[in-house]
């Protein structure tokens, strides 16, 4: 009894590690959804250990759930309160919920248990001046400099704590030090150019707000600042295209869609800037300035009645607002209604009686640059640049080693995955192509799986709850399956589609073990070797992060590429997948051999074209590289033209390659 009672235990306990890896496998590959139903699994088995708490609280911060975050770490802390990382998610949690004076505490206690890491004290600093807490603040960015003197944002955030304290002499010192480090720091940047924008000091903010840009081109703000900036310098083009691309990267931001409809009606580009006041009146029905200048514009264009609307909704608010009735009265005798025409135009008559009248601004180079706050209702400023109540502060960047939080990393040039077996089905929406394998048709065709495979290289859609259900039933059908199936072939045929299955669920482990045996059973398959090769990659790049060994497991995946190349010679998805896992190795020469081979077997390989050209580019051959991507590009995958761009700008050392690959 005490031996079942023992392996019962044991069993449970492997089942309950497994799962827990299976959801750091996943939160690996962002893929949180599937993450966090891993970590609910473990959790109810066993809710007295702390990493399934960590682990759900960092998938949940990756989907933006801080509040679910923070509740999960909690628990870890109280099952375990001496790993400073919990602590460091927790702050990071309430950072995003604005509740700076308990990310300070869970700080203290982070720094008190690891004093060796600076993103602690870097973040604590941070949050203390949010608070306002500029002498522990200072405090924390001078032990920062005393330490570690080469962290360029403790210099500049020394200048923006100057800076909130009025001291701009000692803030543009610490900022020249910033950048005399880092000429890339970020937030140097965008405190000098606060600095400029509060001295009205127009070119040297433009300057300081298109290096910001550059460092950080997906900032809304940072565009609005620019497009203001350029309004002082005249120069109305370029205003006109920061606006564009503010509400390219946020459509519903109301200071650009309100400053760019002022814009347009400056110009004379009454139609485009009628939609932008559209826009601003039903994102605030209730802001007068905007549906005065829709009035404006409606009456320009010949729509009266709808400039008759938006003068009264005006008038209701500002009885007095004379300019007003003026237009509204003209409307009206345009439409023949002579009776309310005259009602307003004696309403006219009676103020000026009384020498009231007001006096509409006209629009001049002075006018552009005269501004009003979002907040100040002063019906006499409608034509006046709108900004924000309070002066635009320096958006930090937190630092932070969370595994999973993707928010604020910079986009990276990466290669495309590989084709893999999967359930879901992938088309190119540009072309309607599929890749199509003809050892995969024989499969299905002949053993008839459960649910049918396919060939994809579609990596970028994650499943969701309903999907990863539905594949969570197929392992327990599959399973069922082999454990009653007698025929040999069948039942490699069902350890085969399980594996594809645990693939699909990020369970690299439980895939492997399905494929070593389906290999073994099935010497000749050119899938299972192929789909080992795949899981095997998966499962390495985790363990690696992990700073485990796999250069063994490497060797096994190169030996099962050479054995299904040597099965199938004429199949270029073979030569494409092996020329990733080249990449990957940053074996360049090796991966453009391969890709080669595989546009030789079809040279409609778009995805081929668009890997070798990367390939090219970090073996420092640009220009075949700008070929290959143009190739790409008009095989369907039309990115390749403006990653072909951003390349030519940035052209790479041969011996500093810096690409990071999904060997998917």
């Amino acid at each position: 009894m005490l031996a079942w009672l023992f392996v019962t235990h044991a069993h449970a306990q492997y089942n309950v590690d497994r799962l827990i890896t299976a959801g750091e496998v996943a939160l690996h590959y962002e893929d949180y959804v599937l993450s966090i139903q891993y970590f609910n699994k473990a959790l109810s088995l066993k809710p007295y250990l702390w990493l399934p708490w960590y682990d759900r609280a960092a998938a949940k911060y990756s989907l933006d759930d801080y509040v679910g975050a923070e509740e999960d770490a909690s628990h870890a802390i109280d099952l375990n309160p001496y790993i400073e990382q919990i602590f460091d998610l927790r702050a990071m949690s309430r950072i995003r919920q604005q509740k700076y004076a308990d990310a300070i505490t869970d700080y203290d206690r982070a720094i008190h248990l690891n004093p060796s890491v600076t993103s602690f004290w870097t973040n604590r600093a941070i949050c203390r001046l949010n608070v306002k807490d500029y002498d522990h603040a200072l405090e924390d960015a001078d032990t920062i400099i005393a330490r570690w003197s080469k962290t360029a944002t403790a210099y500049s955030l020394k200048a923006e704590i100057y800076l909130e304290k009025k001291d701009t002499m000692q803030a543009d010192h610490w900022l020249a030090r910033s950048l005399t480090i880092d000429p890339f720091n970020v937030d140097a940047w965008a405190t000098r150019s606060a600095i400029a924008l509060n001295r009205k000091h127009w070119a040297v903010a433009d300057s300081c707000l298109s290096k910001l840009i550059y460092l950080r081109p997906k900032v809304v703000h940072n565009y609005v600042n620019r497009a203001l900036v350029r309004l002082n310098l005249n120069n109305l083009r370029g205003a006109m295209a920061d606006y564009d691309m503010a509400i390219d990267l946020d459509p519903n931001n109301f200071l650009a869609h309100y400053n760019r409809g002022l814009l347009r009606l400056q110009l004379g580009d009454d139609n485009r800037a009628l939609k932008d006041f559209d826009f601003v009146v039903r994102m605030e029905p209730q802001n007068f300035m905007a549906i005065y200048n829709r009035a404006l514009l409606n009456d320009k264009l010949g729509n009266l009645r709808a400039a008759i609307r938006d003068y009264s909704a005006v008038i209701s608010q500002f009885p007095n607002f004379w300019t007003g009735l003026s237009q509204r009265a003209q409307c009206y005798r345009k439409l023949g209604m002579t009776a309310k025409a005259e009602l307003d135009e004696f309403r006219i008559f009676k103020a000026q009686m009384d020498k009231h009248v007001g006096i509409q601004q006209r629009w001049s180079r002075k006018k552009l640059r005269e501004v009003r706050k979002r907040s100040e209702i002063d019906i006499s400023k409608y034509n006046d640049i709108v900004v924000e109540d309070q002066p635009q502060t320096v958006e930090h960047e937190y630092k932070s080693d969370i595994r999973g939080a993707i928010q604020n990393n910079a986009v990276e040039v990466t290669m495309l995955p590989s084709y893999r077996l999967s359930y879901f089905n992938f088309v190119n929406t540009v072309n309607g192509s599929k890749a199509f394998d003809t050892t995969l048709e024989q499969f299905n065709n002949k053993m008839q799986p459960l649910k049918r495979l396919y060939l994809t290289c579609n990596q970028s859609k994650k499943m969701d709850d309903v999907s990863s259900k539905q594949i969570f039933q197929l392992v327990d059908n599959l399973s069922e399956g082999i454990k009653e199936e007698k025929d040999p072939h069948q039942r490699a045929a069902l350890l085969l589609q399980r594996a594809v299955a645990y693939a699909e669920l990020q369970n690299y482990s439980d895939a492997l073990s399905d494929l070593d045996d389906y290999v073994a059973m099935e010497k000749q398959s050119v899938l299972g070797r192929s789909e080992r090769a795949l899981c095997q990659l998966m499962l390495n790049d985790y363990e690696a992060s992990k700073g485990q060994n796999v250069s063994m497991k490497t060797s096994q995946v190169e030996g099962d590429y050479a054995e299904a190349i040597q099965l199938a010679p004429k199949n270029a998805y073979l030569y494409y997948n092996r020329g990733n896992f080249y990449a990957g190795q940053k074996n360049y020469a090796h991966a453009i051999d391969d890709y080669t081979r595989a546009l030789q077997i079809d040279s409609r390989l778009a995805e081929a074209y668009y890997n070798r050209g990367l390939a090219y580019y970090y073996s420092g051959n640009l220009h075949m590289a700008q070929q290959d991507l143009s190739k790409a590009g008009e095989l369907g995958l039309y990115h390749a033209y403006a990653l072909s761009k951003q390349l030519g700008e940035h052209k790479p050392s041969a011996k500093r390659n810096t690409e990071k690959s999904k060997r998917r």
